[in-house]
């Protein structure tokens, strides 16, 4: 599977974005690329994940970003009812897999 980044032409727009999470100032001569795209791989396998146990991006999604030294950071964003249902999940899995919740 490739890139996923959303579904429909408004998937930017469905309110799920992160204010601040992308704003400030870059720094001249920091590497922000090669941070983002490490966060971006990532982020692309989580949304995978999440779309695979049945959660929607338009309710639950990973976003790549950056501090400001350059280095990836991955950012979860989603509506609360989402957040529960992925926290059921996380619980869940870690019961079943012997961890402690």
């Amino acid at each position: 599977m490739g890139k996923v980044t959303g579904f429909g032409e408004d998937w930017l727009n469905d309110g799920l974005d992160a204010p601040g999470a992308d704003s400030g100032l870059w720094v001249a001569g920091v590497g922000y690329i090669a941070g983002w795209r490490e966060a971006r791989e990532a982020a692309d396998r989580l949304n995978r994940a999440l779309l695979g146990v049945g959660l929607e991006l338009s309710e639950l999604r990973t976003v790549a970003s950056t501090n400001e030294d350059g280095r990836g950071v991955v950012r979860l964003s989603g509506w609360p009812d989402a957040m529960d249902r992925l926290a059921h999940l996380l619980e869940t899995s870690a019961r079943g897999a012997g961890g402690a919740v």
